[in-house]
């Protein structure tokens, strides 16, 4: 009983639903583990009553827990109602050349009346003010932003924390819109070096949205890799999440790029990329992002050369100002690993301390090549904003959406840099569900829920500032996971791991803070298991889900296929992902046929196609029956076609379109529960055949301009599509 009450107070689980009717308790070694993670001792039986005994005094004790959140208009949270009477509250403004908010004394004796304006120091409510929720009268709301907190009670009790102010909703897309899902590397043109790159993103994004009328591109994470050959391909498991990866530089868009006095070896490096291209486009290769990479760090040597204008110069300074510590930090690790290796762990135990006397004297022998990370970090954030300003000329109203990794690599920058921020000994994954009854370990090592809540979750808005710098909306995968994650203990099997908590109203009140910063739309990834009330929580703060056809039935009743006005406004609608079969493979099967090559399925073939067959059968059937399916059954080109018919039909915010699925591509581009039996994460874009297709000829296709007709206005579309009308049952 002490070990479940200490695992409470410190947000770690002791059982877990993996459905409504079915409880599983977790080990007693894992809860164990987990806390010891967390810096708290429960080894023995004393080592859980002294824990125990120290965390209920604390609790007992605490005027104010670390972070406090406050929704503008919105009653005010228990830590700051519960306060005592005659309490002072001081709060320090976000931005030190700001003016301080005044300065809140909670009355003594009686509490104090509420009343319904917003920021009322003293005074009865006005009109503008009636209906809003009630809030005391002493409250005067700072403004939005990230304060610091003091207050100090009668009796001499003080205490000090982070106070966040948000808006109570993230921006909302503007109006209803589709647009593209890309991986990004599998996006050639025909001047890339090997892989797509931010020029061939620009690029997509002003035409699909000058001539297609798109709204929007998602591309796969930016961040940066762990360097290494090979190089993990994985864009889920990053070296930073805070800083992209320069290997998805356009060089030829590099002012510098062109003033190279190296002619002769820039053009052998040129010719090197054209080849590297052809063999991908051309002769069957999968994209290899170290060559590519080789390729391109041999020119920015040449570009670095080149000095920079007055006016870049200034640039670049103001941005290394703009990033200070966290910059510093991630080129100086990129310059560790050049000389001792890409993970942290294996380098002398000196340098394995970002702040010791050996890192310190490192960063001066190292300076010039963490001068030179750090320009790549300047070049690629300067691309990166090319890339949304391109998609907003064209008329976009979201632009260019980025993608968040749930964690990054212990190895590799991060890892390194906010090492007391990350759960040691710990990696997040999944528990055991229906499609994988072993679990899943990520190898990504979780952050600390105390060390971020003490910190005002200063690594979280950091990271999340960076991204959303130059998004129109940004997407988070495993969004489930800013209100709790599944750790699994070093050496233990999934099976064997625990949820543990995250305050989901601060990591939500921050999000929707940086969100509205930027302008940004927010957009989380919540398909497979998640927790009640997840969904409800996420709406509320205007962050969109992700609805995928396949996946969207009548669980509660009858299962059939959910009728479109039954989705949800607030998603990103789409017939697959990223880690889904393309459109045209489940339609034929034949994603069932590759799992099978490699070993993958858990039924005999016959049983797995029969079971697949039946469920295409069953949504073709109501397309039918919607008169979205006119051209009739054996179509795999109009069933494409039918299914997005459907999408509009819904009233999802936004509908999104996996480009692979415009031309036909049957290959998945990752395929979960394999390593190296598939090319995850190494294919180019390609047409049904199978053949790599450039953006130059992806522009042209007749397919994709036949299934972009479905996104025309009504007005605009010819004879023979179909209109809104009302909606047969499935």
């Amino acid at each position: 009983m002490g070990l479940s009450r200490l695992a409470a107070l410190h947000g770690v689980a002791t059982s877990y639903s993996p459905s409504a009717d079915v409880t599983v308790s977790v080990p007693d070694e894992t809860v164990v583990a987990v806390l010891a993670a967390l810096g708290v001792d429960a080894g023995t039986p004393g080592a859980v009553r002294e824990s125990l005994a120290a965390a209920e005094s604390a609790a007992r004790s605490r005027l104010l827990p670390p972070t406090v959140v406050v929704w503008s208009g919105e009653p005010l949270p228990d830590a700051l109602t519960a306060l005592p009477p005659g309490t002072t509250l001081d709060i320090g403004p976000e931005d030190p050349g700001s003016a301080p908010p005044p300065r809140m004394r909670i009355p003594a004796g009686r509490p104090d009346p509420a009343v319904s304006v917003r920021g009322a120091v003293d005074g009865p409510a006005d009109a503008a003010g009636a209906g809003a929720p009630a809030v005391p009268a002493w409250w005067a709301e700072p403004p939005f932003g990230v304060h610091r907190l003091a207050v100090r009670a009668p009796g001499g009790r003080h205490a000090t924390g982070t106070l966040v102010v948000a808006p109570p909703r993230a921006p909302r897309p503007p109006a209803r819109g589709h647009g593209f899902l890309v991986q990004l590397y599998s996006l050639l043109s025909a001047r890339s070096w090997g892989m797509g790159d931010l020029g061939d993103l620009a690029d997509l994004a002003a035409w699909s949205g000058r001539a297609l009328g798109a709204g929007f591109v998602q591309v796969n994470p930016l961040h940066a890799a762990v360097p290494g050959r090979p190089t993990d391909p994985s864009p889920y498991r990053p070296s930073s999440r805070r800083f992209p990866d320069p290997v998805h530089l356009h060089l030829e868009s590099i002012p510098e790029y062109g003033h190279v006095t190296d002619r002769g070896t820039l053009d052998d490096l040129r010719q090197d990329a054209a080849t590297l291209s052809d063999t991908v486009l051309n002769k069957g290769a999968l994209i290899d992002r170290d060559a590519v990479w080789e390729l391109k760090r041999q020119a920015l040597e040449l570009v670095r050369r080149v000095p920079l204008t007055p006016g870049r110069r200034a640039a670049y300074c103001d941005f290394l100002a703009e990033q200070g510590q966290a910059l510093e930090d991630h080129a100086l690790w990129c310059a560790l690993a050049e000389v001792h290796g890409s993970d942290w762990h294996g380098w002398p135990a000196g340098l394995r301390d970002p702040r010791s006397k050996e890192t310190a004297r490192a960063r001066g022998e190292l300076l010039d090549r963490v001068d030179f990370h750090c320009r790549l970090a300047w070049l690629t954030d300067g691309q990166l904003a090319d890339a949304q300003r391109a998609a907003l000329d064209a008329g976009m109203a979201v632009g260019i959406v980025h993608d968040l990794a749930v964690g990054v690599h212990p190895g590799g920058a991060d890892a390194w840099a906010q090492q007391d921020a990350f759960a040691h000994g710990m990696s997040v994954g999944a528990p055991p569900d229906a499609f994988n009854a072993r679990g899943q370990d990520w190898g990504l090592p979780p952050w600390r829920p105390d060390v971020l809540a003490a910190s005002g979750y200063a690594p979280y808005r950091g990271l999340l500032r960076g991204l959303l710098a130059h998004a129109g909306a940004l997407r988070i995968d495993h969004v489930m996971g800013l209100f709790r994650l599944w750790w699994v203990p070093e050496g233990r099997p999934p099976t064997e791991g625990t949820y543990v908590a995250h305050d989901a109203e601060a990591m939500l009140a921050v999000l929707v803070l940086e969100a509205h910063r930027a302008g940004a739309v927010v957009m989380g990834e919540d398909l497979g298991t998640v927790e009640p009330g997840v969904r409800e929580a996420l709406a509320r703060r205007g962050v969109l889900g992700t609805s995928v056809l396949w996946f969207e039935r009548d669980w509660a009743g009858t299962g059939r296929p959910l009728a479109p006005e039954e989705w949800r406004e607030g998603c990103l609608a789409t017939v697959t992902t990223h880690d889904l079969p393309s459109t045209a493979a489940r339609l034929t099967g034949d994603h069932v046929t590759l799992r099978h090559r490699l070993g993958l399925l858990t039924h005999p073939l016959d049983q797995e196609l029969t079971a697949d067959a039946a469920d295409t059968t069953e949504w073709l059937g109501y397309l039918a029956r919607l008169g979205l399916l006119p051209e009739g059954e054996g179509d795999e080109e109009g069933a494409v076609r039918a299914v997005h018919r459907f999408l509009l039909r819904t009233p999802a915010r936004l509908t999104g379109v996996w480009l692979p699925d415009a031309l036909g591509d049957r290959r998945p581009q990752n395929l979960p529960g394999t390593w190296d039996q598939y090319p995850n994460w190494r294919l180019p874009v390609a047409d049904a055949e199978g053949h790599p297709v450039t953006l130059e000829e992806l522009a042209a296709a007749p397919r994709l301009h036949r299934l972009m007709e479905v996104f025309r206005p009504s007005g605009d579309r010819p004879e023979g599509h179909p209109e809104v009308r009302p909606h047969p049952r499935p």
